[in-house]
């Protein structure tokens, strides 16, 4: 199995009700076509380079999935069809990739996401101090070339 990278930019002036079935859509694509969705990034509206069909704006959408060639036929098929979709473009990341390992990672990901305030409490002052050392000690040893540079002259 594959993983892929597709980004695609959906038509501006749709609502945000309007987004939510192109993106179920999708998401129904994958168990059908035998592939796994890692993630979904929604990046927002942004201003896009050059005009596509009359629009000077886009909602980017970034997805990331493992499938085979199939599925990247079929999603791009999807994307061709439906006239919310601007433009795509799909990348080859990783050609031979472990789906069990890449659930293991998902899901420490997801386990380490949800506890970040105890971790952030617990390291917020040993990190003070340590970067409090190092502006020190970079002080210190920026001074001392200094003056062995006067010496040697």
């Amino acid at each position: 199995m594959r993983r892929y990278e597709t980004i695609f930019i959906v038509d501006p002036d749709l609502s945000g009700e309007e987004h939510a079935p192109l993106f179920e859509r999708l998401k129904l694509l994958f168990p059908q076509m035998g592939g796994f969705l890692v993630s979904i990034d929604e990046w927002g509206l942004r201003k896009l380079a050059y005009e596509i069909k009359k629009k000077t704006r886009g909602h980017y959408v970034r997805l990331d999935y493992c499938g085979t060639g199939t599925l990247v036929n079929e999603i791009e098929r999807f994307f061709r069809i439906d006239d919310r979709v601007l433009k795509y473009l799909t990348v080859l990341i990783e050609e031979d990739v472990d789906l069990e390992s890449l659930k293991e990672e998902l899901a420490k990901a997801e386990i380490k996401a949800d506890r970040p305030d105890q971790v952030k409490e617990s390291n917020t002052e040993p990190t003070a101090a340590v970067t409090v050392e190092s502006e020190t000690d970079t002080t210190a040893s920026q001074t001392v070339p200094v003056e062995s540079n006067k010496e040697e002259l």
